[in-house]
């Protein structure tokens, strides 16, 4: 509001063109305790960097400018804070433009801000989940994909183009292993097993058929599982890839960076890259094994060239745990003494590990059992309440809400953090958690049931004058600067604090701001205003990954 209505006057008093005030404008943080205003200004970003500016000289500034500014039909108060000029909005016109904003842009408020208005449309490839065939779907994997998942999903909320990537680890030794072992359940104790599994895996990349089909099989089959594993995170992917789609071209790649002279053999007779030019071992990374087969590097080296022919992407971002930073480094590293400039395009987004995931079956490893349990579990909660026992599908419910559980307590923190996974935690209805953010968009719905039709037709804007419709309203409006923060570090907590802030504000309103016996253009703006926060909260929540319940 401000940004449109006041910028021109703004920037005329600033002597600025208009669009250097979009990031120094913001909305303020709504408090608990005391109205504050709608926006401020802040002075430092106004005043160049380059000059060493003293507090006192700040606040001086601020407050001339405070006094160059007037009062009209949309600013209804200005004051000066810490080294900021804030701004209150005329309540009437704040309501009704907030309310007709959330209402008209629908799932895209928020994103038509100007906060996006420069953005290019890119094309982006995000590589995510990658879980190793050769293995059951590991718990390890679960971050992956579900910070993937809301990577994606959000680059393609703002308009890009994303591509979503799985790259499956079916290739390497480890398969060697795993098939070896499966056909020879009694070698398992033989010290065999390991040169038989790395014999089994030269048979593959030298294309051996019967070697090949067995390794199909068994790729399929997992891959199946995985589908289904999948569908029920609620996850999909454009293209499943994987290590195996590389193996003659990790051969090229091995040719190219011999012919530019950076293959170093050993005395072992492996193939190794010095990025650091002078032997430094900490720099040297190993591309081919001593009987000639490709390695992880290698492989990634080759998809991402490919990825790069195939896609002509703007920013390629990897999904791992930060076990894998050097890794990527590396990779980077190599693709950019081979000449390929568009290296720099290419981000790795790590993670922290989670801890102490048990079942009641002790500890556990496999995604499937977690999600199991999830549903387990919030069914046994759900049974309490009474209004489970109308719902037509509980199953699908709970899993809906124990996704939400899981997925709020992992993107609330840094995902470079650590974390220690708590299942009390994770079901807690009260407090911070997705069940809470699943009850108040249930509750929300209800409302709308039960009195939508008769009231949402007659609205009047000024009917919503008390502090909890104003708070509500004040964060309505901050919607696009979180979804800004999130979109520049690509870390999800901020969208996730936000909405955990509005389920909070938005309950107590649900206590205070009656509906039924209330005048028919009280209850159908308190209807309106409730509206917008179900509208906005499920936005949120479907960039997180998480799917809204309507009942529970």
């Amino acid at each position: 509001i401000v940004f449109s209505l006041e910028r021109p006057l703004l920037s005329r008093v600033l002597n600025l063109p208009p669009e250097n005030l979009i990031t120094s404008i913001s909305a303020v943080p709504i408090s608990q305790k005391e109205e504050v205003a709608d926006f401020q200004l802040s002075v430092d970003s106004l005043l160049e960097e380059d000059n060493d500016h003293s507090r006192p000289d700040t606040q001086v500034q601020a407050k001339r400018l405070a006094e160059k500014l007037r009062c009209d039909t949309v600013v209804s108060e200005i004051s000066t804070g810490q080294r900021t000029v804030n701004f209150k909005i005329n309540r009437e016109l704040l309501t009704k433009t907030v309310l007709q904003q959330v209402i008209e842009d629908g799932s895209k408020y928020g994103l038509k801000s100007e906060l996006f208005s420069g953005l290019p449309r890119k094309k982006i490839v995000v590589e995510f989940s990658s879980p190793n065939v050769a293995k059951k779907f590991h718990v390890g994997h679960l971050r992956s994909t579900i910070i993937g998942n809301f990577i994606a999903n959000l680059k393609e909320a703002l308009g890009h183009q994303v591509i979503r990537i799985n790259y499956l680890g079916d290739w390497g030794m480890q398969f060697g292993k795993y098939v070896y072992v499966q056909v020879n359940k009694e070698a398992a104790d033989d010290k065999s097993v390991a040169k038989s599994a790395q014999e089994f895996f030269q048979r593959l990349e030298l294309g051996d058929v019967q070697a090949l089909s067995l390794w199909q099989k068994f790729r399929d089959l997992s891959i199946e599982e995985y589908v289904r594993v999948y569908k029920r995170l609620g996850v999909y992917f454009d293209e499943y890839s994987g290590e195996s789609f590389y193996r003659e071209k990790s051969q090229e790649v091995l040719k190219l960076l011999e012919s530019k002279g950076l293959l170093l053999k050993t005395i072992k007779g492996t193939a190794v890259v010095d990025l650091s030019g002078n032997g430094d071992s900490s720099s040297i990374c190993t591309v081919m094994r001593s009987d000639g087969t490709s390695l992880y590097a290698t492989r990634d080296l080759a998809a991402a060239i490919d990825r790069m022919d195939k896609y002509n992407f703007d920013t390629m971002i990897y999904v791992t745990d930060k076990g894998q930073k050097k890794h990527f480094q590396q990779v980077f590293q190599m693709l950019k003494i081979m000449g390929y400039d568009w290296a720099e395009r290419c981000q790795h987004v790590p993670f922290g590990v989670v801890q102490g995931m048990k079942t009641r079956r002790g500890d556990v490893t496999f995604l499937e059992d977690v999600l199991n349990e999830i549903q387990l579990r919030m069914l046994q909660n759900m049974a309490s309440i009474k209004t489970t026992k109308e719902l037509k599908n509980p199953q699908e419910t709970a899993e809906r809400v124990g996704l939400a559980a899981l997925i709020i307590q992992d993107f609330k923190g840094l995902l470079l953090s650590d974390y220690k996974f708590s299942w009390d935690r994770v079901f807690q209805s009260r407090g911070d958690t997705g069940v809470f953010l699943q009850y108040t968009h249930a509750r929300l719905h209800s409302l709308e049931e039960t009195f939508g039709c008769g009231y949402l037709n007659d609205f009047n804007t000024a009917c919503l004058q008390e502090p909890q419709s104003v708070s509500i309203l004040q964060h309505l409006l901050r919607f696009d600067e979180v979804l800004y923060k999130s979109s520049q570090d690509l870390q999800p907590r901020h969208i996730v604090s936000y909405l955990l802030t509005l389920s909070h504000l938005a309950a107590v309103a649900h206590r205070t701001l009656q509906i039924k016996d209330s005048p028919p253009e009280v209850a159908g703006a308190r209807l309106h205003l409730f509206k917008a926060v179900r509208s906005v909260l499920a936005n949120g929540m479907k960039l997180l990954g998480i799917t809204p319940v309507c009942r529970m």
